[in-house]
């Protein structure tokens, strides 16, 4: 139905992890790293390593923390620039290497209800320059939805926020969302919608637990996605160690994913490991 992904936030970007990928089925990653290890990270060779166990390098989550180095939606205008540049390094970085889908938090948190209408405003003045530059490197920005005060947190305010430029797209993630539907943002942002990142949570907060140990009704949002024609990847964004928020047996292991989507795409529960 869809192919698998997994975001690298839960495994190193290793040769020794590629091969169990492809063993697996993991048809692509998503390039998620922290901060200090954007920069020193051989994107060549992760091209390599790609090439050679044939995973597709998807999508590219740009670094959002600390939010003192990184907030493209700051009152601080040269905190906003220095992002920008952070930012304008890594995709050129990225692009090089193929990829053309980069994750973007359209901002830090908290956000005071008093500032949240500049803060609105900055975050789409510097959306509006990465499209530009995802664009002039063969690519595209993708914002991604956000929980709790975080901008992004509805579907209208994503729809403001991409507003901005119409090269804006948007990343689905199907555990941020505490004050709507996963359904109705997908029918609100449908055709804009080019990836998502894929987790389980209770509704009350963000959690990225495995689908089945949270509240979220996957047949409902699979059916909503294919009435939207969405045509990215089935991407996990979970780590392979158990959050603090859940207990379970053992790790995940990669397998663990495939399963997992497999018994959502035929219609079924997904089992529980914890």
């Amino acid at each position: 139905m869809y192919k698998i992904g997994l975001s690298s936030c839960g495994f190193a970007l290793t040769a020794e992890n590629f091969e169990k990928l492809e063993q697996n089925q993991i048809a692509a990653i998503e390039i998620a790293l922290p901060l200090d290890q954007c920069n020193s990270t051989d994107y060549k060779e992760v091209q390599k390593l790609s090439d050679r166990y044939h995973i597709d390098l998807w999508s590219y989550h740009l670094p959002f923390c600390p939010f003192r180095i990184i907030d493209i939606a700051s009152l601080n205008p040269e905190l906003r620039e220095n992002s920008i540049k952070l930012y304008t390094s890594l995709i050129e970085k990225a692009a090089d290497v193929g990829v053309d889908k980069f994750v973007v938090h359209p901002s830090a948190e908290p956000i005071a209800p008093n500032d949240r209408s500049d803060r609105l405003k900055y975050s789409m003045q510097t959306l509006d320059q990465l499209a530009e530059i995802a664009h002039r490197n063969g690519a595209v920005i993708a914002v991604e939805d956000l929980p709790r005060t975080c901008l992004g947190n509805t579907a209208q305010e994503i729809q403001q926020l991409i507003s901005a430029n119409d090269k804006l797209r948007v990343c689905f993630d199907t555990n941020h969302l505490l004050s709507e539907s996963n359904t109705n943002f997908v029918n609100q942002l449908s055709d804009k919608i080019v990836t998502m990142h894929v987790s389980d949570y209770d509704f009350v907060d963000e959690k990225h637990w495995l689908p089945g140990e949270g509240q979220v009704d996957w047949q409902a949002l699979l059916s909503a996605l294919q009435q939207v024609n969405y045509q990215g990847v089935w991407m996990y964004e979970i780590g392979l160690t158990a959050p603090k928020t859940i207990s379970r047996s053992r790790d995940l292991t990669f397998a663990d994913f495939v399963k997992n989507a497999t018994a959502i795409f035929n219609g079924k529960t997904p089992e529980r490991i914890s």
